[in-house]
Order: structure tokens, then sequence, then C-alpha cells
């Protein structure tokens, strides 16, 4: 094993068989914070296995070979832990909270779901139930699902655009037999990355694995590329749903998130649609009361990004909420961000920045982002430095790029 110190009590060892492990000790906590990320999601799924990775990290819930569903429910919790999970587009991420005094029992609790489960057919019978809910409540809630209609919209035929959770057909048609196979090709070592923030020691957390078994599992084959991901589609789609309000995202494709431009679109969308000091906040709601939630976003993934906005409106406001977002799109894409506004700025995100990592778990997502985004190793006041240092011209540059409304996919949603 190769083992470098990154900081002042942050360390990142690399195992012979690929799995990559980083702690961080934080003085002043009574906690763990840990994780255990695979390279393996929704973007590395062709059409007809959509949600498949998700229905995954479900069943490994289920039982494992030591342990039944209730019992690993309870072995944390029954103690003041936590235990969860989560698939995004790239990265299946299964995670516990605990007391410091627990890391062991935690550590064995995520090794085991992760290596050992059970992936019983029985199982599969009453979960894929769960999961055909899940999918019914983003039905039922259109503030999330017009995202996923956005999403497809962008990328029609790209795993990018596919559903996370998958979709009725694809949840129906799954067997544990489909369960099996990825997890027998994915969940490997050379797929794997370990995160733990909080009160402890790499030299103890390093211990523990190797008595989970870690360092000594085959490597596996190498992670599964995400596919060549093709230009944006441009496109308007109105989606008819009887609703009481319009629910509207227009969007456009980015940037991966290593890249360079990452801290000048951050900047952009503070001042467009952060919070209550926003444009799109003060003129859209405060100035001509047009919606409850208005918001702007962006997402990095390994090898694109997205940025846009959101508003629930109602239909009869619908074209004026539109209109008057272009507007300031078009504005910022014109303009840029003059001096205070693009120091105010700063400082927003600076301060989100710091307040963000004021807990384990935080500096844990931190530290797994590392690896699994290929980045290196920065110190918050690196990251403080590169963000005072982004100057107007780099921010004029992207909001040239990616704030033209006229550049932008729409996805409507609510009545006709």
């Amino acid at each position: 094993m190769k083992t470098e110190r990154l900081d002042e009590g942050l360390y990142r060892t690399v195992a012979d068989n690929g799995v990559s492990v980083l702690s961080e000790t934080l003085t002043g906590v009574r906690s763990v914070a840990v994780g255990i990320w695979v390279k393996t999601a929704s973007a590395h799924e062709p059409r007809g296995k959509m949600g498949l990775s998700h229905l995954l990290e479900h069943m490994v819930f289920k039982g494992t070979k030591r342990r039944s569903a209730r019992e690993i429910a309870l072995e944390l919790e029954s103690r003041g832990g936590s235990l969860d999970a989560f698939t995004s587009k790239e990265h299946t991420s299964f995670q516990a909270r605990v007391l410091d005094e627990d890391l062991p029992r935690a550590l064995d609790i995520l090794t085991e779901i992760v290596r050992e489960p059970t992936l019983l057919e029985a199982d599969l019978d009453l979960e894929r139930k769960v999961v055909l809910e899940e999918i019914s409540t983003v039905d039922d809630t259109p503030d999330d699902l017009v995202f996923e209609l956005h999403s497809s919209a962008l990328w029609p035929e790209h795993s990018y655009g596919y559903s996370i959770l998958g979709t009725r057909e694809s949840v129906e048609a799954f067997t544990a037999a489909d369960l099996r196979e990825l997890h027998e090709r994915t969940y490997h070592p050379k797929h794997v990355v370990i995160a733990a923030a909080g009160n402890l020691n790499h030299e103890v957390l390093l211990k523990l694995l190797t008595k989970c078994g870690w360092f000594t599992f085959e490597p596996g084959p190498e992670p599964a590329e995400v596919p060549a991901v093709p230009k944006a589609v441009r496109t308007e789609d109105r989606v008819e749903r009887e609703s009481a309000q319009t629910h509207i995202v227009l969007g456009t494709d980015t940037f991966k998130y290593t890249d360079d431009r990452r801290y000048p679109l951050m900047l952009l969308n503070s001042v467009l649609g952060s919070g209550m000091s926003s444009r799109l906040f003060q003129t859209v709601r405060e100035e001509l009361g047009l919606a409850y939630s208005v918001f702007s976003y962006q997402s990095f993934y390994l090898h694109s990004g997205v940025t846009g906005v959101y508003v629930g409106t109602h239909p009869s406001t619908a074209e004026k909420a539109l209109v008057t977002i272009r507007r300031e799109l078009d504005r910022l894409a014109l303009e840029g961000l003059p001096p205070d506004d693009l120091a105010g700025a700063k400082r927003q995100i600076k301060g989100q920045i710091t307040l963000g990592l004021e807990n384990p778990a935080a500096r844990m997502y931190r530290l797994a982002g590392l690896t699994l985004h290929g980045e290196p190793y920065k110190t918050i006041d690196q990251v403080l430095s590169d963000i005072d240092g982004v100057g107007a011209d780099e921010v004029a540059s992207v909001a040239d790029s990616f704030f033209r409304s006229s550049e932008h996919t729409v996805v409507w949603l609510g009545p006709s």
C-alpha cells in the first residue's frame, strides 16, 4: 500500500488491489462519518437496464450472509447512528454516521452489505414494489419530475439523460440474476473509494479495513467508462399534466467537474438564482409575485455538466415568468457581472463552502470527491484563493457561452 499525507490530519492510501482510502481527523467531535463509493451508477447503464444500479443499492440492505435486513437496520440505529445510501448518475454510495467508538461496527456492516449481499429473488419481489412506489412519488411530485424530463430532453439518447430510478417497465423486468451479474462485475476494489472524517486515526482505519478484508479482495476488472457525451439537444417540450402550477426548467449542458470554468459558473449562479438576494428571487418573486419557488442551479459530472433555472408558477403567468427569466439570463450573457456583484458573489460562495465543511459528513464527501473526480488536493484556503482569483473577464466568457436563453432547452410541465 502507498500512503501519502495530503494535509494536517488528512491522508490517502491506495492499496495494491486498487481500493482508495481517505481520512481526515477532526478534533472536537465525538463522531465519525464513513462511506463507501462504488464507481457504477445510471450513467453506465444501457437503456434496457435503466434503474438497475439503483435497485441494487436498495437490495443490498435486504440481507447478507451474516445479517438479516432487520439486523442491518437496528445495529447502528440502536446506538444512535445512521446508515444510508444513494445512487447518483456516476456513483453508488453507502454511508454511516456513528459515534467514534462504533466505527469498527460501521465498517463491518458497510463492508458486508457492499461485498456480501444475498440478493434473493424473494427479497426482490418485495423491494421491486418499494422502488415502483419511489417512481410513483416522483411522478406525483412535478417539481421533481420536471428535472427528469429536462435531463431526458437534453440527452435523449445518452445515459446522462436516463432516469436514475429507471422506468416501471425496466424495474418490473429485472431479475435477481441481473442484480448478481452487476454486483459481481462492479463491486470490486478497483471500483471503490472509502472515505472517513471525524474523531479517527488513519492507521487505525487501515487496520480496521484490513480486518474487513478490503486489501486482500481480488481487484476485479477496470471500471466501465461513461459513453462519449454528445452535444445536448435544443428543444422546447410541453408535457401536459393537470396541476395547480406550471413547472418550467430551462437549461443547457456545460462542462465536466474538473473544468477551470467551474468557479465562474458558480459565481454567476449565485447572483442569478441562489438565495433570497438573487436577481431571480427579487424580480420574479418579490417584484412581480409570479412564483413561490424560483432558483438557478448547476450540476457537474465526470464528462459534462448542466446549468439551468426552475420556476413553478400559475399557468396564467407562466409565459410572463419565462420571459422575465430569459431577460435575466440574457442580461448576464451580455453584461457579465459588475465589480460589486462579482465581489459579493465571491463572499457568498466562500462563505457557503466554509460553512458547508463544518461537519464530518461534509468533509467525508469532499475527501471521496478527490478520487472520484480525479482532482488534485487543495486546502480550503487554496480553494478560497482560487475563487478570489476569478476575474471579470472569465465570468463574462462563461456567461456568454452558457447564459444565452436562446441556447437553452426548455421543458414545461403542467396544464395545457
